[in-house]
């Protein structure tokens, strides 16, 4: 179940991301690096989780606070589920 939650949160993550927020190069990179982690880990749902994902995923909310806050809420929603797959 989690994992279909953090799937879900990323469909979201991805759609806004297609709507072509203001972003600079190196931000979209950012995000699509952390999008494949993301990926990464849903598919080894059974298998060790990578806990420096979270620090990742926390680490793009202080950045994207200010400037784009409907990025930063999903980015937030996406730490919540992490932490409830005990990540």
């Amino acid at each position: 179940m989690p994992a279909r939650e953090l799937q879900e949160k990323l469909d979201t993550l991805r759609e806004q991301l297609e709507q072509n927020p203001p972003l600079s190069l190196e931000e979209r990179d950012e995000l699509h690096k952390l999008m494949e982690q993301l990926d990464a880990q849903i598919k080894l749902e059974n298998t060790v989780p990578d806990t420096s994902l979270v620090d990742g995923v926390n680490l793009a909310v202080e950045r994207f606070d200010v400037e784009h806050p409907a990025l930063t809420q999903t980015l937030r929603n996406i730490v919540q589920t992490l932490q409830s797959m005990g990540i």
